[in-house]
């Protein structure tokens, strides 16, 4: 924890890839983990939480859909896209005023979240390169930046389904390792 609270990056295992992150809430390492992987200022990091209540301190609007969806699939690999709430920093959010939050399958990555707060959770990787499901392809694409790596193995390799909830129904912005029409059908 302490690496993280010093404003460090670490590579850890998720149940889909391996990601690059630091905590949340710090400006300063989002603009590292920005810079480490190649990641475009306009692009926003995705974030993980410990459990639903920390991940819904993230979001300044919580709508019924996101607890449909948070209860059926959480922990798991499917990524909310929610209004972000005023404290998580536009070198996160890219500046567009949503927030891409999850609670990860994996217990490693949770229990980091509930130690030190919500983390930046991208994949692992140079930007437009193939994301890593071993750590040591993650710590090859990314470790000069990163003061801690975590081995968990090999990862699934899908990464996760990205929905966004608000005004016209849900809006896909990746189908990954949940399939539209499961989303979809837990909506009802």
């Amino acid at each position: 924890m302490s690496v993280l609270r010093a404003g460090g990056l670490l590579v850890y295992p998720t149940e889909t890839l391996y990601a690059l992150g630091a905590l949340a809430l710090d400006a300063a390492a989002a603009d590292r983990v920005r810079a480490a992987k190649g990641r475009a200022d306009d692009k926003p990091l995705p974030l993980i939480a410990a459990d639903r209540d920390q991940a819904r301190q993230l979001c300044a609007e919580w709508p019924e859909e996101a607890a449909r969806l948070a209860a059926r699939f959480w922990p798991g690999p499917l990524t909310l896209v929610l209004p972000a709430a005023p404290r998580v920093p536009s070198e996160v959010t890219a500046g567009g005023g949503t927030v891409a939050v999850r609670v990860p399958g994996r217990a490693l990555p949770r229990s980091l979240c509930a130690a030190a707060g919500p983390l930046v959770s991208t994949s692992a990787n140079r930007a437009g390169e193939p994301p890593a499901t071993q750590c040591a392809d993650a710590v090859a694409a990314v470790g000069a930046a990163v003061a801690l790596a975590l081995d968990g193995g090999t990862c699934a390799g899908a990464p996760s389904t990205i929905v966004e909830l608000g005004r016209g129904g849900p809006r896909f912005h990746r189908e990954g390792a949940i399939a539209r029409a499961v989303v979809l059908a837990a909506l009802g």
